[in-house]
């Protein structure tokens, strides 16, 4: 069984000694560790202990094999939004509508309406489906493997225009971009 242990786990900044000493009653993180690896089975017992020790519903930690794990791309900093030098699972704490790939980005500095700690869920879009986007933020790639990020604007042919989140900041021009993820979902802690 393919399991989300591991990505859940790092996502809640815990180690596996972490859960190991959260799970009732207490186990070893060598245990933890065989579990998220698969190297132990994941019974319904054990995915029970740890969800609660994680603090999530039990089904969090199952991974569907049907459809793509959405991925955390970019993240959201003063200068603006940069690339994750390797793309991670992120974890998605409701179901949205199956249909186009999501992606998220993580805002890192706050910049206009979105805080740091803020997770932004894109749905993944061809660009011929930009007019329907218009005045919604949006992510779009550049190359060298950067990301533009703000207010689609404007669309001309093969070009978009997009006006960042951030005061004072100039608008961006990108020209036949291979997709654009248009902000379906902010995620913020309380």
């Amino acid at each position: 069984m393919i399991n989300r242990i591991r990505d859940v786990r790092k996502e809640k900044g815990m180690t596996l000694a972490d859960v190991a000493a959260a799970c009732v009653p207490p186990t070893t993180a060598q245990t933890i560790g065989r579990l998220e690896t698969g190297m132990r089975n994941l019974s319904l017992g054990w995915m029970n202990k740890i969800a609660a020790a994680l603090g999530v519903e039990p089904e969090m930690l199952l991974k569907g094999s049907e459809a793509a794990q959405p991925q955390i791309v970019a993240r959201l900093t003063e200068a603006g939004p940069e690339p994750l030098t390797a793309p991670r699972d992120a974890i998605l704490p409701t179901d949205l509508d199956a249909g186009a790939a999501l992606v998220c980005l993580t805002v890192d500095a706050a910049q206009g309406e979105y805080r740091a700690g803020d997770q932004l869920w894109l749905r993944q879009l061809p660009p011929d489906e930009a007019p329907r986007m218009i005045n919604r933020d949006v992510l779009v790639p550049r190359s060298g493997g950067r990301f533009a990020f703000g207010r689609l604007i404007d669309r001309k042919g093969t070009l978009v225009g997009l006006l960042p989140p951030g005061a004072g900041q100039r608008q961006q021009v990108i020209d036949n971009p291979g997709w654009l993820a248009v902000a379906e979902m902010l995620v913020r802690k309380l």
